[in-house]
């Protein structure tokens, strides 16, 4: 039943702790939102979930909006506010109170070694959260292959300092390329 009590109480309780962990924003946390809408709770399928994460790309607005489209699938628009409300207060409040503090120790030891020890933490969530959008797309081993070779060419390009347009474009080209030989046999 779409906004039932008990369907907004399980979008409280699985967006409140994942607003907690999404360091570096709510990508941090995708491979979670996916394991919780698919698996535990059985809010969407995997197609579904790949849908609603391309939507949420696509549309104006925070990436984040992610949250808000699954509380909606599971319980329409009272899912959609409470999935909102729980992925965003817990850790806006967070931030807000840890900022009071923390730029009072800012350029201690112990200050810059939580920044620097946060960049991995933050790296590892973002790859996870991709792998379990690549685990959720239908578009099979050509999708794997193409988001490899993009990583790889953005990296290149990074590490180079330019040309990052052009290698991404020439990655894009090549994976239509993969794809249509696939489709053409």
């Amino acid at each position: 039943m779409r906004g039932s009590g008990d369907t907004l109480i399980a979008l409280g309780l699985v967006f409140a702790p994942l607003s907690l962990l999404s360091f570096g924003g709510g990508n941090a946390v995708i491979a979670d939102i996916a394991q919780q809408a698919i698996q535990v709770q059985g809010w969407t399928s995997e197609r579904e979930f790949a849908d609603l994460f391309a939507l949420s790309r696509a549309a104006p607005g925070p990436g984040s909006m992610l949250a808000a489209l699954i509380g909606w699938k599971a319980a329409g628009i009272g899912g959609a506010a409470v999935a909102t409300i729980a992925f965003y207060v817990p850790s806006a409040a967070l931030v807000l109170a840890v900022a009071r503090l923390w730029g009072r120790w800012r350029g201690s030891v112990w200050h810059t070694a939580v920044e620097r020890g946060m960049a991995p933490v933050a790296a590892g969530l973002f790859l996870s959260g991709g792998i379990a959008v690549l685990r959720a797309s239908p578009g099979g081993p050509a999708v794997w292959v193409a988001a490899i070779a993009t990583t790889l060419a953005s990296r290149a390009a990074i590490a180079r300092r330019r040309g990052a347009v052009w290698s991404a474009w020439r990655v894009v080209a090549v994976s239509m390329q993969a794809r249509r030989a696939r489709r053409d046999p």
